[in-house]
């Protein structure tokens, strides 16, 4: 394909010839950038233990600050008397229902532990004070404490002796030593060397005391790696159930977790998983005589749906398996006062519905319908979860367990941004691939759509690889099918909710079998006759990168590209990533031993081939796929003299829309982009 140059200069005013034949006017009934400023989103439903009220998170846009900022807002179990609660995130209810602990900012440093009375009493009260990273917060049984996680730092084992600094002296500060690989910390490409411990605070405050001291961590390593890492009191408060991986060498296993008994009397851990494995997300029944996990046995798979057991914490009887069947990763495990059974939410085939598993080994689906069910929290037979489909943003909704086909939503926080805008339709397809898949996907259409008429086509493609798509809202997509496009979006093997073995389809192949999926897709729409086969895009960010980098090293069917966030070169990749052994696990050997398989699935090694104008989008923050890895494009593609530019984003870590004036740039440079190298008018 044969491309022109063009001038990168006023890359902005090409959205001026968007792609709706409307007047101006009329063009502002459709999702545009702007209304985004005034997007909000809900998470983490929590209800008081008497059913009747829920606790909820609520995120929404500060303008003069560029950031999302979180508050809790509390609603009646029927949707009435919603209002304010306070700054902050992570609520949880005390076990009395009458205080509710969560995370705020504090006058300085991270986010610290407060309580706060939702009935009225007094204002929120700070419990701890400069706590690094705290998280991951639970009330003990009696309500006397609460538990959360924070980073412990480790002292250097390795000093060595200078002299002392003259009086008034400012010395560059001492090296940091790292000598074992870790979680990157920090934003400066520095390995953390802490743990992850767990930490007891009075509910009335005071200095927080270790429940695991010592050199280990909680979590999915030794190190402890940042986000939900899985702990329960017991229920008689004499010890604590912990995901951990208290193996000496557990830098070099990769997916390995144990789950602990820690008693916290005399801090002895015992081990109640039993063979290498993945096991995570411990939960103990009412009763304490049973915990419920996920995960699965040690394996060199790249993908693995988690499989649920429960098991004695006496020891007594090996674990058991429960829903054997299911071949889906279950999370957000919740007991719901049933020794018996236990609820989950699971991915499936692009949804997100409710289950119910009894400790005899059963599973069965409470909830049905094209939607994604998350968060769900549970008290008096009664689930409150966010929900989101197609045309609706994340809302908070109300399911009864007696009758769980009745979905009732009680908070809608988009109301007022969304009322009386056309939104694109969205339509599920299914089609072959090669080696005899099946892959689903679905494809956004303008919101004036007119058969007959042809469109330009934009491919997105998830990250992960092992991830999903799925048919929740998308405020970009709609963005991109309102400015003209037909979006089309899929999940191909690699992707989870569709079993194990769909998933792990890529395992030392990556890319591969993902890359047919997708062209096939393409094809199919195609064949639907209202695309421009001449005027088709590609995007993705991260794993999604990786795979748009692959796409044009190997057709020159596509226009145009913007790949974002990549890794480009998998050698030079798995040392600067801050996840290393992540991209070990898609190779049999070290590169050191053969680089053979490490070249052939590098992108980078297909720059040869590329012909297709291509913007680089990558956050100058970004320790997963490092900027590093999208220079190394840019300076081949450069060279070869492709049209080739690069965005490099401030402030943004992995991705490059955490900030919201961001996620307007990124939305507005792809569609630029693509205008830009556009062949024909959609509305033509």
């Amino acid at each position: 394909m044969r491309v022109s140059r063009v001038s990168l200069s006023g890359g902005l005013a090409l959205l001026a010839a968007i792609a709706v034949p409307l007047a101006a006017q009329e063009r502002e009934r459709y999702l545009g950038v702007e209304r985004y400023l005034d997007y909000e989103t809900v998470d983490r439903p929590v209800a008081s233990p008497d059913g009747r009220a829920v606790v909820y998170v609520r995120r929404s846009i500060d303008r003069l600050r560029d950031r999302w900022e979180s508050a809790l807002w509390i609603v009646d179990r029927d949707g009435r008397r919603n209002r304010f609660l306070a700054r902050g995130s992570e609520p949880v209810w005390s076990p009395r229902g009458d205080r509710i602990a969560y995370l705020a900012p504090a006058d300085s440093g991270p986010p610290q532990v407060f309580v706060i009375y939702p009935g009225g009493g007094g204002e929120p009260t700070q419990l701890t004070r400069g706590v690094t990273s705290p998280g991951n917060l639970r009330w003990a049984p009696d309500g006397a404490e609460i538990g959360f996680t924070a980073r412990v730092p480790v002292p250097p084992r390795w000093q060595v002796a200078l002299p002392a600094p003259p009086a008034g002296a400012t010395w560059t500060p001492a090296p940091r030593l790292v000598e074992r690989l870790g979680y990157k910390a920090d934003r400066v490409g520095l390995f953390d060397p802490g743990y992850l411990h767990v930490f007891a605070v009075a509910a009335t405050g005071g200095v927080p005391r270790d429940l695991t001291p010592g050199a280990w961590g909680v979590g999915q390593t030794s190190n402890g790696l940042p986000g939900r890492v899985g702990w329960e009191w017991m229920p008689d408060r004499s010890a604590i159930v912990v995901e951990a991986n208290d193996a000496a060498d557990a830098e070099r296993q990769y997916r390995r977790s144990d789950i602990f008994l820690v008693d916290l009397a005399s801090g002895e851990r015992r081990r109640l998983t039993d063979g290498a494995g993945y096991w995570i997300d411990p939960h103990p029944s009412p009763n304490g005589r049973l915990i419920a996990y996920r995960g699965f046995a040690a394996t060199r798979d790249s993908y693995r749906a988690h499989e649920l057991y429960t098991l004695r914490t006496d020891g007594r009887e090996p674990p058991k398996p429960l829903a054997q069947d299911l071949d889906r990763t279950p999370t957000d495990l919740d007991w719901a006062g049933n020794n018996g059974r236990f609820y989950f939410v699971a991915e499936d085939r692009g949804t997100q519905n409710l289950w119910e598993v009894s400790t005899g080994g059963d599973a069965k689906q409470l909830t049905t319908g094209t939607h994604v069910l998350s968060s769900p929290s549970i008290a008096d037979n009664t689930v409150f979860a966010v929900r989101t489909h197609f045309h609706r943003p994340p809302d908070l909704v109300r399911v009864s367990l007696r009758r769980p086909s009745d979905l009732v939503t009680i908070v809608d926080v988009n109301d007022d941004v969304l009322r009386d805008v056309p939104l694109g339709e969205v339509e599920e397809i299914r089609y072959p691939s090669s080696g005899g898949a099946m892959v689903q996907g679905w494809i956004v259409k303008p919101p004036f759509f007119e058969l007959g008429k042809q469109y330009p086509l934009i491919l997105e493609i998830h990250g992960g690889p092992h991830g999903m798509y799925s048919v929740g809202f998308d405020f970009y997509w709609q963005v991109l099918a309102a400015s003209g496009f037909v979006v089309l979006y899929t999940n191909p093997r690699g992707s989870t909710g569709y079993g194990s073995a769909f998933g792990n389809a890529i395992d030392k192949a990556y890319p591969g079998v993902d890359y047919d999926d997708l062209m096939a897709g393409v094809d199919t729409v195609l064949g639907r006759g209202y695309v421009d086969s001449t005027s088709m895009f590609v995007g993705g960010c991260s794993g999604g990168g990786i795979l748009t980098t692959w796409v044009i090293g190997h057709t020159t069917r596509f226009r145009a590209a913007t790949v974002r966030c990549p890794i480009t070169n998998w050698i030079s990749g798995i040392g600067t990533s801050d996840i290393p052994l992540f991209g070990a696990n898609f190779f049999e050997r070290p590169f050191w031993e053969d680089p053979t398989r490490w070249l052939e699935q590098s992108p980078i090694s297909y720059a040869g081939r590329i012909a297709t104008p291509t913007l680089l989008m990558t956050g100058d923050e970004d320790l997963r796929t490092p900027m590093g890895q999208t220079e190394e494009l840019y300076t081949a593609l450069k060279l070869r003299d492709v049209p080739v530019a690069m965005l490099r984003f401030a402030g943004e870590a992995h991705g490059t829309t955490s900030r919201p004036s961001n996620w307007m740039r990124t939305a507005t440079y792809v569609m630029a982009w693509y205008r830009r190298w556009l062949r024909g008018d959609p509305s033509s």
